[in-house]
């Protein structure tokens, strides 16, 4: 174990899954309350990355007893794809997205929103599976 990973508990575990669930859950009631100006895409596109971040973390402890715990979100994608190589694709898509989405003035294209959605629908499939 490195010194960034840390052991996941059963609180952990269930936390962070319903954390997945909860920003999903967000994310689609944000959605549907746009009314097609594209005004809270930045919204759906950060609750999307957190959404996909607390999933990529429970299918890593329930695969591996251990989650990743540093700093970059990079490392988490790392050891998720040395156990889910799909998963660790559609999570670092939705890195890509974060700082755009939740820092920057410039805000996300459509084809962002759409591609964050299905990512997040990915990791969260995976996460339940």
């Amino acid at each position: 174990m490195t010194p960034r990973e840390t052991e996941a508990s059963r609180t952990e575990i269930d936390g962070r899954s319903s954390k997945a669930e909860q920003f999903q859950l967000a994310a689609q009631m944000v959605r549907d309350l746009d009314e097609g100006d594209g005004a809270l895409d930045d919204a759906v596109v950060t609750l999307c990355v957190h959404a996909g971040i607390a999933a990529a973390d429970v299918i890593l402890m329930r695969t591996t007893g251990r989650y990743s715990k540093g700093a970059s979100h990079a490392d988490a994608a790392g050891a998720l794809a040395k156990v889910a190589r799909e998963p660790s694709r559609a999570l670092s898509t939705l890195l890509r997205m974060k700082t755009r989405a939740g820092y920057s003035a410039q805000p996300v294209q459509r084809a962002q929103v759409v591609a964050a959605e299905r990512a997040m629908d990915l990791l969260i499939r995976a996460m339940r599976a």
